[in-house]
């Protein structure tokens, strides 16, 4: 008889409760290794019992989850397979037992066959095995037959219709939607018209509905959407995501994902928000050419299809003309670019009474209640000029992809944003570089027109020196938005400050200045924060806290900063910051139940975010199926960048102030 406490060496309190969770005792030797008695340790456990026990003894605020909320925990004992008896006595290996057991249920078997090492797999190692192996396909989507049944008949659709609109101009999607309508009596089949127009979006509002994507072979080309809840494929979104499946040899459906790219581009005119009939008038950030750029680079050199990188960037070069040059998103007076939404009124996407505040004041201006002046000022009856610049702001905020900010708050329309600049001057060095690589520097688009390596180059210079002309401040030493109307920078303190560094338009003097403040102003615990805080209370106009500012930090900016930093030679500065991250996202995991949200309070290193929208993916029983999509692939990332001794680190729970200290 004999008792194995698996320990090692200078390890604080709470690491060693980690790893030293459990006791065997039984027919065991003293003499054997931790290793090789958690791999000859099996359990053979009854399924619905065992979830039962677990959760009416450690499940204490009846929350479908075992986390570090719940009551201190009692010793839980098992019996092996050879007889030995174990007990765990810790949070994160009951926890994990817990969703062990919930995949066995909902794969219907009676009993779990599971290993101790299983039960006790190192979190960094179990957390990036859950998403490379269960998160993505969780997440995949496609707008077909097969498909369709979860995407039309989710809480978006606010009525019974399947409705699913179409292309006008794309007769693959037309003939396979219409004959599909045949054998099912409730989709409906909208063919939108050639002209999309503002007016006629806001007339389909009371019928939303998806908007179809790519069909090819007669099956509907895959994407990733963001979360759980969503349905549908999102622009900026969908770029981190590919990152994440390159690194996990997901490269085909990151392909596709470009694919229904250019489909958009191609057939709705731009790359969409995402594809719910309501986004029709709207963009986001723009990255087709980097996302084109990476895919094409990770596909096997004899796989590569030069068909499919012409199509591609054709698609991108429409995108930047179409979208971003032609029309209000561009302003001739500074050479640079903005976002600006189109359509008109309310987004309609937002739940109801988002804008009671803002309605109120206009419907006290109308001496009418508010719910009498939303339904006037909706049908068009009511036209308020004022309130209708608002919208255009509150639109273009959305377009950004940073909804909401106080940096974007009744202004968004009237900058010249640091960060999408940054986004078109990479463009511009992707067609170069692309156009060079592949197309011996002179490229032929399907629209019949050239472009040469020379003409993106001087597209870029010029770009680069108009942001330094706008957007630079001389005296911080940073770049700022621009506001076109008032001819001023603005002075917010923002992660989008950094694109360039990412963009590689920086001077090495002017990163180096870039990094100091970076590291400065929006260094947290838990990793690089949205905004500073004296930015946020310098520009919040009440106390409803924004999503994307202080003291929340999101999965984009860490991707795209760390990129910046190694890219200019600041490898210190990239792994703190990238320790930082995945310690939270660790952590969280680890205390509750494996938890991997959208986003994450930096400050105080946790999920518990309390800012408008909540925090998508962190309600569920039992099990995570899913993580939040560029939260999965900025773990990968930085696990893919982060040398070993830092993994194992990371491992053992060890927080950044006692790894950089």
């Amino acid at each position: 008889m004999g008792i194995i406490l698996p320990t090692k060496k200078k390890r604080n309190f709470k690491q060693a409760a980690l790893y030293t969770g459990t006791i065997l005792a039984g027919l065991l030797y003293m003499s054997c290794s931790k290793k090789f008695s958690e791999s000859q340790t099996f359990f053979n456990l009854p399924v619905d019992k065992t979830m039962h026990d677990l959760l009416a003894g450690y499940d204490t605020d009846g929350d479908k989850k075992i986390t570090k909320d719940d009551a201190p925990q009692k010793d839980y004992y098992m019996v092996s397979t050879k007889g030995d008896t174990v007990i765990i006595r810790n949070t994160y290996y009951l926890s994990n037992l817990l969703q062990e057991l919930a995949i066995a249920h909902e794969e219907h078997h009676d009993n779990l066959h599971i290993s101790l090492s299983r039960i006790q797999e190192p979190p960094a190692e179990r957390i990036s095995r859950r998403i490379r192996t269960h998160f993505w396909d969780d997440l995949t989507r496609t707008i077909d037959e097969e498909g369709l049944n979860r995407i039309t008949e989710d809480e978006k659709m606010h009525d019974s219709h399947q409705r699913i609109y179409v292309p006008y101009h794309d007769s693959t999607g037309i003939e396979y939607f219409l004959e599909l309508q045949k054998r099912r009596r409730n989709l409906e089949v909208v063919i939108l018209p050639p002209v999309i127009s503002a007016e006629y979006v806001r007339s389909i509002n009371t019928r939303p509905g998806i908007l179809s994507l790519k069909i090819e072979n007669g099956k509907g080309v895959p994407f990733v959407v963001p979360g759980g809840r969503f349905n549908e494929m999102y622009g900026w979104d969908s770029y981190f995501e590919g990152k994440g499946l390159i690194i996990d040899g997901r490269l085909d459906l990151a392909k596709a994902m470009v694919d229904n790219f250019c489909y958009q581009v191609k057939y709705y005119g731009k790359i969409l928000n995402a594809n719910r009939s309501y986004y029709l008038t709207r963009t986001q950030p723009p990255f087709l050419s980097s996302f084109i750029r990476e895919v094409y680079e990770a596909t096997p050199a004899r796989e590569r299809s030069n068909e499919w990188l012409a199509h591609s960037l054709s698609m991108a070069i429409k995108e930047y003309e179409e979208v971003w040059m032609d029309g209000k998103r561009y302003t001739p007076e500074t050479g640079l670019n903005r976002y600006y939404a189109g359509g008109l009124g309310i987004p309609p996407e937002t739940e109801p009474g988002h804008f009671r505040s803002i309605l109120q004041e206009y419907a006290d201006k109308y001496n009418l209640s508010v719910l009498t002046f939303e339904e006037r000022y909706k049908s068009g009856e009511i036209k308020d000029a004022a309130l209708d610049r608002y919208f255009v702001h509150d639109r273009t905020l959305r377009e950004s992809g940073h909804d909401t900010t106080w940096r974007l708050d009744n202004v968004a329309a009237d900058l010249n944003c640091v960060d999408l600049n940054s986004l078109l001057y990479k463009y511009e060095k992707d067609f170069e570089y692309l156009i060079d690589a592949y197309f011996k520097g002179n490229f032929t688009a399907e629209n019949g027109e050239s472009y040469t390596t020379a003409y993106w180059h001087e597209k870029a210079a010029t770009r680069r020196m108009k942001m330094k002309q706008y957007l630079w401040d001389a005296e911080k030493q940073c770049f700022f938005d621009y506001n076109i109307k008032t001819e001023k920078l603005t002075d917010f303190m923002s992660a989008t400050n950094f694109f360039p560094l990412w963009a590689g338009l920086c001077t090495d003097d002017e990163a180096e200045s870039l990094v100091n403040i970076m590291m400065t102003e929006l260094k947290a615990q838990g990793g690089i924060l949205a905004s500073s805080k004296a930015s946020t209370i310098k520009y919040a106009t009440n106390d409803v806290q924004r999503q994307w500012d202080y003291p929340n930090g999101w999965a984009p900016h860490q991707m795209l900063l760390w990129k910046g930093l190694l890219d200019y030679g600041y490898e210190a500065e990239a792994r703190e910051m990238i320790y930082r991250w995945l310690w939270t996202i660790t952590q969280n995991a680890v205390d509750y139940n494996g938890t991997i949200p959208e986003k994450y309070d930096v400050v105080n290193s946790t999920h518990k975010v309390y800012a408008e929208y909540g925090n998508v993916g962190t309600e569920f029983a039992y099990i995570t199926k899913s993580g939040f999509g560029w939260m999965n692939a900025s773990y990968q990332y930085g696990l893919s960048l982060l040398p070993e001794d830092y993994v194992h680190k990371l491992d053992n729970l060890e927080k950044p102030e006692e790894v950089f200290k």
